[in-house]
């Protein structure tokens, strides 16, 4: 992986982008892309759209979702505790104990998530898994006076964003899902040769990917494409705990995961894996029973219907301040989404 190409994701990562609040991101994401997307902009929901050969009739988008799940500031209580909703999907044991920043107007501010100790605990509140509303965020506030003169109800929060690298090309960071797509659909776009390719191709930071799909489904309006690529993480399934008679089997480092289901046109399932034998580019495959939880899901049924395939990053741990994926992973799903798109032609068909 090349050095600007890996600082772009440690950036990407350690910047935060709470659902509704991802501006931070989608800035750096069009510094990013200026010097080789032939058009940037920016929609009326906050998806940032770099074009190549934007005005071809036949046009592909690759999209991966920008916006990481959070928290957001809902309550200040009398003695200057801050109590919160969560934006996106958490499981709640995981938030228990842990460095927060909260992303006020005035800049961010540290605090951590307390909760009742484990000797105070009756015997049946230690049965109990916690809900929200029974942590709390203390930023060291003497009162709510002084709580209330830095932090703002509606302020974004999320965990403290780091990036560790482990051994094996592995990296750990908050929000992996789904930044690790994002840096693959704009790296793709880097990697196209453009004296190869007879199309147009969007890469799109969507927003809002975790409560609803919901740029996928505005930018994918907008771009009106015939083929669409998303690019998300899926559970990597080499770790204790996880069946792989139920969940498949999925590994760190073996390459991205090509989707087979009734969320992907079969056809254009089939040309990925072309391409990535043609190009030695390792990939494992997975089915999918059902509409998947990704943006592919907003984009096959845009309009009349879009070709629709997905590509996947194995991820362990999703959802939690550690997730982990492989960097050569992302490497190889850039550098099939570059392949495929140089491949297509001008009167490219998937209609079964």
């Amino acid at each position: 992986m090349e050095t600007q190409s890996k600082e772009f994701l440690k950036h990407i990562l350690t910047t935060p982008s709470t659902t509704g609040f991802e501006e931070s991101v989608q800035n750096i994401v069009r510094q990013y892309v200026k010097p080789f997307a032939d058009t940037i902009y920016t929609d009326v929901h906050g998806n940032v759209i770099a074009a190549c050969n934007p005005d071809a009739p036949v046009r592909i988008m690759l999209a991966g979702h920008c916006d990481q799940i959070g928290l957001i500031v809902n309550f200040i209580d009398d003695n200057g505790y801050i109590y919160v909703l969560t934006v996106g999907g958490w499981d709640l044991q995981n938030l228990i104990g842990i460095r927060v920043k909260i992303w006020t107007s005035k800049g961010a501010v540290d605090g951590v998530i307390g909760k009742k100790p484990i000797h105070l605990l009756d015997e049946e509140e230690r049965k109990k898994i916690p809900k929200i509303y029974d942590l709390w965020i203390d930023i060291g506030a003497k009162d709510k006076k002084e709580a209330a003169q830095i932090v703002n109800i509606g302020d974004p929060i999320t965990v403290e964003l780091e990036y560790r690298e482990l051994l094996n090309d592995l990296i750990a960071a908050p929000a992996t899902d789904d930044k690790a797509g994002l840096w693959t659909a704009m790296e793709a776009l880097r990697r196209i040769d453009k004296n190869k390719l007879n199309v147009g191709v969007f890469a799109v930071s969507t927003v809002q990917e975790e409560v609803g799909l919901r740029g996928a489904r505005t930018s994918t309006f907008g771009i009106d494409p015939q083929i669409g690529i998303a690019t998300d993480v899926t559970h990597a399934t080499d770790c204790p705990t996880i069946e792989k008679k139920q969940n498949g089997d999925i590994k760190l480092g073996e390459g991205p995961v090509l989707s087979r289901g009734p969320n992907f046109t079969t056809k254009l399932v089939n040309a990925l894996v072309d391409i990535a034998g043609k190009h030695e580019i390792p990939v494992q495959i997975a089915a999918e029973g059902r509409i998947s939880g990704t943006d592919a899901a907003s984009m096959q049924v845009n309009k009349s219907g879009v070709a629709t395939a997905l590509i996947s990053i194995p991820n362990r741990y999703m959802h939690t301040p550690v997730e982990v994926i492989s960097l050569k992973d992302i490497d190889h799903a850039a550098d099939l989404m570059a392949r495929y798109c140089e491949s297509v032609t001008s009167d490219v068909s998937y209609i079964p």
